[in-house]
């Protein structure tokens, strides 16, 4: 056997063994974003500063990092806390099992579990309850501290549709 014919062998069995494996992509600050964006998601469901993320290509298992926990608040209503890692399962129009993302309804933090963008609008649900917003509302990444408009101090308007409860 000639030394091409051999090269050619390996590098074959090398591009099988690396398109069957899981992958796992860790990239730079704005991939965690990027990321989001190529299963048709809006950038602003995560904060500024995530540090970058992983991802499972096979079963779609991710987690995205920021720099610490994150609080802040959305219209002075949405009171939102992330922890430092975000947990989940993606895939186009659709974030699953999630951890690290909570929501202050009245008194309570809940978690948020689950995110499907439906055309235009995205629903949110908390296990038993879910809302639906426009996803033009995500465009913007917010920021820990002071949500959507930090310079000014104010909280910029957040579009909402009526609260949806689940079936």
């Amino acid at each position: 056997m000639s030394h091409t014919a051999i090269l050619t062998l390996i590098l074959l069995l090398l591009s099988t063994l690396a398109t069957s494996s899981p992958t796992t992509i860790t990239d730079d600050v704005d991939s965690a974003y990027t990321a989001l964006e190529n299963f048709n998601f809006p950038k602003g469901l995560l904060p500024k500063g995530a540090l970058g993320y992983e991802l499972d290509r096979t079963t779609g298992k991710f987690s995205a990092f920021l720099n610490g926990s994150c609080s802040f608040s959305l219209e002075g209503s949405y009171d939102l806390k992330y922890k430092s890692t975000i947990n989940g399962y993606i895939s186009n129009n659709k974030l699953t099992r999630l951890t690290g993302i909570s929501v202050k309804i009245f008194f309570l933090w809940v978690n948020i579990i689950e995110v499907i963008r439906d055309d235009e609008d995205l629903e949110f649900s908390v296990g038993i309850a879910s809302a639906s917003f426009p996803i033009d509302n995500f465009y913007e990444c917010p920021q820990c501290g002071c949500g959507l408009d930090c310079v000014n101090g104010q909280v910029r308007k957040f579009k909402m549709n009526p609260f949806v409860s689940s079936s």
